[in-house]
């Protein structure tokens, strides 16, 4: 199988990128053709859906990556949802826990961003 990727705007602010298939060599130019124009626009959250993600190379991880960097120098942020088992064994490998990035579930996702609006309207 091939990469599918996915664009949603559900909630305020925010992108959510799904993604399906096998991330390597040969289909990260799919996604980067999306995200390239993507992070073009104005928006504060990047999600990834990983919940299809089948396998991923370090090159779908550079891409990953990329992306956080270009969210970070916008004061924005960038998370990781539901990634499969073999998934998330490269992220543990490459250590993208430690960056707090990766989030389990849909459920987790809308608690994480309820907070971090919360904050902003309290002004922290």
């Amino acid at each position: 199988m091939t990469l599918k990727v996915t664009v949603t705007e559900g909630r305020s602010l925010t992108k959510t990128v799904a993604l399906e298939g096998r991330l390597d060599n040969d289909s990260v130019d799919e996604l980067d053709n999306v995200l390239d124009p993507l992070l073009e626009t104005a928006f504060k959250v990047l999600v990834f859906d990983l919940g299809k993600l089948e396998y991923i190379t370090s090159a779908g991880l550079r891409s990953i990556f990329r992306a956080q960097k270009t969210m970070h120098a916008r004061a924005g942020k960038m998370l990781l949802v539901n990634p499969q088992p073999q998934v998330q064994k490269v992220l543990d490998i490459v250590k993208v826990p430690e960056l707090g990035a990766i989030i389990k579930d849909i459920q987790e996702l809308d608690a994480y961003l309820d907070q971090m609006q919360k904050k902003v309207a309290e002004g922290e």
